[in-house]
This record gives C-alpha cells, sequence and structure tokens, in this order.
C-alpha cells in the first residue's frame, strides 16, 4: 500500500513540475520575456536602484487607495 501511494505522490510530482514549466513558458511567450528579463535584472527590487524614476516612497500607493475606495463603497459610503 505504502509504494502505490508513493508512486503516485511521485507522478503527481512530476506532472505539476511539467504544469510548471508550461506556465513558464507560456508566460514567457505571452509576454515575450520582458516580465522575466526585467525581474532578472532587479526592477521590482525595492531598492530604488532601478534606473526608473524615483518616487520617494509612493510605490504602490494607487492600488490601496483603489481598495480603500472599493472598501468604502462597500461600506455605503460615496465613491469620491
Amino acid at each position: 500500500m505504502a509504494e502505490s501511494a508513493r508512486k503516485v505522490a511521485e507522478e503527481a510530482e512530476h506532472r505539476l513540475d511539467n504544469l510548471a514549466e508550461d506556465v513558464r513558458q507560456r508566460f514567457d511567450r505571452i509576454s515575450g520575456g520582458r516580465f522575466s528579463d526585467q525581474v532578472k535584472a532587479g526592477r521590482f527590487s525595492g531598492r530604488g536602484d532601478s534606473g526608473g524614476p524615483s518616487r520617494s516612497g509612493q510605490v504602490g500607493q494607487g492600488a490601496g487607495r483603489a481598495r480603500s475606495d472599493q472598501h468604502r463603497r462597500q461600506r455605503g459610503g460615496s465613491a469620491r
């Protein structure tokens, strides 16, 4: 019984590995490799040395503001 369970687990792991690789390849194909190139270059490391304009700690404010607006509307508040 334990041998068959181990075999099933190994097969499932192999299938998941193949699926993960397929997803990586498709994402790179869709994005043209741009995203992974930016990640490898440290674009999203948060160190501020990515070569882009510095916003002095304002990274991600737009998403937080949109989320706050959504929560306010859900609670019956105005849309601003």
